[in-house]
């Protein structure tokens, strides 16, 4: 139930299958992920399958949407009747494409368009654009939405395991003695997002399965039995280890409302490296 014709905009950073992407009609605008041979629109010609398998010949660069892909989805929406919109965007911490689709979502005449800023990406600003479809469904206002998105995104929290220390090494991250040490020694950093929306380092694991371990302990951690709650995970391109974590987070928080997966995007991919793992939490009771 729509009744006031709200659309709901995201950028491909926000890891929510294709599947629910059309049965919800989001509306996804594109980053750019570029090769020495050409550019591509990051889930458009490009998946995050075929970029992870091509980071071992050569590690792409990531860039802002373009402005006609931009127009584009506003465009569309005008041309299907929405006369609202909601965006919620890849963090500004990491990226400048919240300030480029604000700035550009205030040129809209036509169509009033609210633009959030995530503080997260993956599977936690997906999590953030399918509850807030939830709450259009349940036919909340226009004035309610704009309320309780600030707070999902405050109740909102995503741990990741790095695989390897490679590509933050090739990415000037951090020097070669400590990509080579940590290599030996197995090193799994953990890393979340920071209240200023950048990518923080809060722990470091010996061993892939300890890092799995890890991060589903953070997440349950955050739960509560008496508040209602979503949890998530995403893998960067490794689905067994994506589902071990799956697992985990269900038999640690039984009295989940949903649980959305996802595979994390080629933006955090190129970051980071292949095999990233990610579980997150989202806690609703702050919606009553």
């Amino acid at each position: 139930m729509n009744i006031e014709k709200i659309a709901v905009i995201t950028d491909s950073c926000a890891d929510i299958p294709k599947d629910l992407i059309q049965k919800n009609n989001i509306f996804v605008i594109p980053l750019r992920i570029t090769y020495s041979d050409r550019s591509y629109l990051d889930g458009v010609d490009i998946t995050p399958s075929q970029v992870y398998n091509r980071l071992k010949t050569e590690i792409p660069k990531t860039s802002l949407p373009d402005g006609e892909s931009i127009t584009n989805v506003f465009n569309k929406i005008k041309e299907q009747g929405y006369k609202k919109a909601v965006a919620i965007i890849f963090s500004s911490g990491l990226s400048g494409t919240y300030q480029l689709i604000k700035l550009m979502a205030e040129e809209q005449a036509d169509l009033e368009i609210k633009v959030f800023d995530s503080n997260s990406a993956s599977l936690g600003s997906g999590m953030m654009v399918l509850q807030t479809i939830k709450y259009i469904e349940q036919g909340k206002t226009w004035d309610n939405i704009l309320e309780l998105i600030p707070r999902l995104i405050k109740n909102t929290k995503v741990f990741f395991c790095v695989d390897t220390l490679e590509y933050l090494q090739k990415g000037g991250r951090i020097g070669l003695i400590s990509s080579v040490a940590g290599t030996v020694l197995q090193i799994k950093p953990i890393i979340t997002f920071a209240q200023t929306g950048q990518l923080e380092s809060i722990a470091k694991v010996r061993g892939r399965k300890q890092s799995l371990e890890y991060i589903a302990k953070k997440v349950i951690e955050l739960s509560d039995k008496n508040k209602r709650c979503n949890i998530a995970f995403a893998h960067g391109d490794s689905p067994e280890d994506g589902n071990t974590v799956k697992q985990m987070l269900i038999e640690g928080i039984p009295n989940y409302v949903e649980c959305y997966e996802g595979i994390i995007d080629s933006t955090l991919g190129v970051y980071v490296g292949p095999h990233l793992i990610g579980a997150g939490i989202q806690i609703l009771d702050d919606d009553m």
